[in-house]
């Protein structure tokens, strides 16, 4: 599943500093990896409501996670 957003890098940092580990790409694109076999619906709900919480208190705009990695 992916999503498109200017500040992609940002909202993944704040998403892997609450537990949910996902990818960034160029040009702003977020990226997360469901496995069926072993992903639980109550994991997909948990990484959504991380999700829509950094967006709705723009948490993805704390300095922190604005520092360039390598490695996402």
């Amino acid at each position: 599943v992916s999503f498109e957003h200017a500040q992609g890098y940002a909202i993944v940092q704040a998403l892997i500093d609450r537990g949910v580990i996902g990818d960034y790409r160029e040009p702003g694109i977020l990226r997360f990896g469901f496995t069926p076999l072993y992903t639980r619906f109550v994991e997909v709900w948990d990484a959504v409501q991380a999700l829509l919480e950094i967006l709705q208190s723009e948490a993805w705009k704390e300095p922190r996670y604005q520092v360039r990695h390598k490695v996402t």
